[in-house]
């Protein structure tokens, strides 16, 4: 279920001309030098929009309207084209939860959900960088809420939250290819570094997806604690690290024989929700949620090496290129915190739209 409850669609956006001030992209050391080329997108699921953050000084450069429920976010290789997920589904409170830590559903509260979604919104829509505009919008299913990216950047593989199913679109065509079926309440989507699988997550039942992208078939299903919410490999994609948002775990799967390896307890009031591995792959990020913090995990021994405080329920993290800093949205509080990766605390927090609850590092097209 969404961030609690979503329909969606997704945003791309392109850049089709080259704006050679679009954004000045470096952070200028005293030497002359540019540490810094890239900037920050933030979805922000209530109003409607995109914040554009400069990776040189942390400033905001500009806001893009984009549509309904923005929530996951990506960007093209060459920074030309970022994708974001749109919904037209209304908001819903979290669930309560069981004393295992399983969400309790009401009966009907999915029906009464589709009646009032707006599915018109959902899609995936296509903004240029360099203009700052939307261009189109293509097909991603219904309910979209998460997605990855083919290695070539030719399709989206996205997971439908309110029909149980993942997507896989043609980004050139606009449609809807292959249709695979999941577990309830898909959320979380990556690929493989290899490009050979994709994994999808789904809350309710704990599920673990793996397919495969020739055939489009499911060829492992695991199961972890309920409420598994995203997922991230190591650099050479022999582990899989997946939280489990209800009882505070992350799970490390050996992903070469779809096993489950291990699950970190994390520190006590820890919700994970996104998970990301430093670029040098030493590290593990996980958001907590309530607990308004990010916890730093040794990616070889699984142990727990430090909790950063951070805003108000960090929902997604990213990292800089040069794995100097990590980006958080911050839902509740309408800020994105910046963390210094070498010390390991927030040195500063962004203002952002109304709820921001993705972001994506976009290099500066070339």
């Amino acid at each position: 279920m969404g961030r609690y409850k979503l329909t969606g669609g997704l945003i791309v956006f392109a850049a089709l001309v080259a704006v050679p001030k679009l954004v000045f992209l470096g952070r200028v050391s005293a030497q002359g030098g540019v540490t810094a080329n890239y900037q920050v997108y933030v979805s922000n699921e209530k109003s409607g929009d995109v914040t554009i953050i400069n990776g040189a000084d942390f400033k905001v450069v500009t806001t893009i309207p984009v549509g309904k429920r923005p929530r996951g976010i990506h960007s093209s290789a060459d920074g030309s084209t970022v994708y974001v997920a749109l919904s037209g589904t209304p908001i819903e409170a979290p669930p309560q939860l069981d004393a295992n830590g399983n969400p309790i559903f009401q009966k009907g509260n999915d029906d009464d959900d589709n009646a009032n979604a707006d599915k018109s919104a959902d899609g995936i829509g296509v903004v240029d960088v360099a203009q700052r505009k939307v261009i189109r919008k293509i097909s991603a299913g219904s309910d979209p809420e998460e997605f990855s990216l083919s290695p070539d950047g030719k399709q989206l593989y996205i997971s439908n939250e309110d029909v149980g199913t993942a997507s896989v679109t043609n980004i050139a065509t606009g449609k809807v290819e292959h249709i695979v079926v999941a577990g309830r309440e898909p959320e979380g989507v990556k690929t493989t570094p290899d490009g050979k699988e994709f994994y999808i997550t789904c809350e309710t039942g704990g599920d673990v997806f793996v397919v495969d992208t020739t055939s489009y078939k499911t060829i492992a299903h695991l199961n972890v604690r309920p409420r598994p919410r995203s997922v991230d490999f190591l650099p050479d994609g022999s582990r899989a690290f997946v939280p489990s948002e209800s009882v505070g775990l992350l799970n490390v799967l050996d992903t070469g024989n779809n096993k489950i390896l291990q699950s970190i307890t994390l520190p006590p009031g820890s919700r994970p929700m996104h998970v990301m591995v430093a670029p040098d792959g030493k590290k593990v990020y996980v958001s907590t949620g309530r607990a308004g913090t990010v916890v730093a995990v040794d990616a070889m021994t699984y142990q727990v090496l430090n909790t950063i405080k951070v805003g108000t329920r960090p929902w997604g993290i990213t990292i800089s290129p040069d794995g100097k800093y990590l980006f958080a949205a911050n839902g509740p509080s309408n800020d994105v915190s910046v963390v210094d990766l070498g010390t390991e605390k927030e040195i500063t927090r962004v203002k952002a739209g109304e709820s921001p609850w993705g972001v994506a590092i976009v290099p500066n097209a070339k």
